[in-house]
């Protein structure tokens, strides 16, 4: 069996953390979830995997490599062109649209195939998957869960037979035109002949545009319903509640880096925290480099990524802090992201650093505000003085 992760979109609702990061490179617990999945397909023997690339390629290509650690081999196929002057212009070719590009080049599906979304924490058994594929006779296979009706629009509803059988696919539908509530979940089985009905050299989706060819043919097309965990990354709102959930505990298969050094409370390498006055509620991860200074409140679920500083006196409630993040003195953040010059709170409400509070947060490696009200400071002291 082969596997294909789905890498190529932009990640538009998950901004800001796609300003500077591909979709599959968002962090949980400080890892990407791609190199989740990755290690997933290998624990089930999956070892070749495709990825197709395009916005912000080189960051996903430059943190996996070839795959070699994690004991697999990974290729990719980029999507877009370079302009005459070397820009290089991304160009997504859709879903099915990158799965042909691939066969076309090198002939990589010959082999049942799993094709992954590249933004979702999976604990599904593909051994399992893969059997009943394998025994109702299926082209194509789609995973799917039961949703909450109010949720169906945010989807794709399959529409399938007592047998299982898919006979329609709506893309997105809204909750009144839907005719199911249960949704794909951007895992399918695929075998080589589903990729030859993908017209080539055109943008092509498998949700909106494969799929339901597929059922238009009336080809062995079936879904699954499985019990497992499927959490989707799919908005800034979606990525708060991941990280509560995590941190808490509730996803069995992801555990807390670092060292416990007290009830709820993990640490990186070589942090500084000044327990004077200070509390902390867990659970709470803190990055190494990380300083917290006296007087500190910070209350779990939170992350605070390493290099950041949390100066005396401020509150930190259920965020999430990403690298080098400065939290400014007497400062009180609550159920927020912050993302270098962004923060988002629970809400999905995004501003940017100039549209916020100057006495707020900031980047802890620029000293610059520091230096300047030193500077200010002295210049006061020394009109007074005069």
């Amino acid at each position: 069996m082969k596997a294909m992760i789905l890498a190529a979109g932009k990640g538009t609702r998950v901004r800001p953390l796609t300003y500077d990061l591909p979709k599959p490179m968002i962090p949980i617990l400080g890892k990407p979830v791609m190199a989740y999945l990755i290690e997933h397909l290998h624990k089930y023997g999956v070892t070749e995997i495709m990825v197709n690339v395009s916005y912000l390629h080189e960051k996903i290509e430059e943190y996996f490599g070839e795959g070699h650690q994690y004991d697999v081999q990974i290729g990719y196929s980029f999507e877009g062109y370079t302009t005459d002057d070397g820009e290089v212009v991304p160009q997504p070719l859709g879903s099915a649209g990158g799965m042909k590009k691939i066969q076309e080049f090198g002939g990589f599906f010959d082999d049942t195939t799993i094709v992954l979304c590249g933004d979702a924490l999976i604990d599904l058994d593909i051994k399992s998957a893969l059997f009943e594929h394998r025994r109702k006779g299926a082209l194509a296979s789609v995973i799917t869960k039961e949703v909450p009706w109010d949720k169906v629009s945010s989807y794709g509803v399959v529409v399938a037979d007592a047998d299982g059988r898919i006979t329609e696919f709506q893309e997105k539908p809204s909750q009144q035109d839907a005719k199911s509530n249960f949704v794909s979940t951007g895992i399918y089985i695929f075998e080589p002949e589903v990729i030859d009905l993908i017209p080539s050299g055109q943008t092509f989706d498998i949700g909106s545009q494969l799929f339901p060819l597929l059922a238009e043919k009336g080809m062995p097309f079936y879904a699954q319903t499985r019990n497992y965990n499927w959490i989707d990354i799919g908005s800034v709102t979606d990525y708060w509640e991941t990280c509560q959930s995590v941190l808490m505990g509730e996803v069995a298969h992801l555990h807390m880096p670092g060292i416990q050094i007290n009830d709820g409370l993990w640490v990186g390498l070589n942090t500084s925290i000044d327990w004077e006055g200070t509390t902390i509620e867990g659970p709470v991860y803190i990055g190494s480099g990380t300083r917290v200074e006296a007087g500190v409140h910070i209350v779990g679920p939170t992350w605070i990524g390493h290099g950041s500083h949390i100066c005396a006196g401020s509150k930190v409630v259920r965020s999430v802090l990403f690298e080098y993040t400065r939290v400014l003195p007497n400062v009180s953040l609550n159920e927020m992201i912050v993302f270098k010059d962004y923060s988002v709170d629970r809400a999905g409400e995004m501003k940017h650093v100039s549209e916020t509070d100057p006495d707020s947060w900031a980047n802890a490696r620029d000293r610059r505000s520091k230096r300047r009200t030193e500077q200010s400071n002295e210049l006061t002291d020394k009109r007074i003085r005069a």
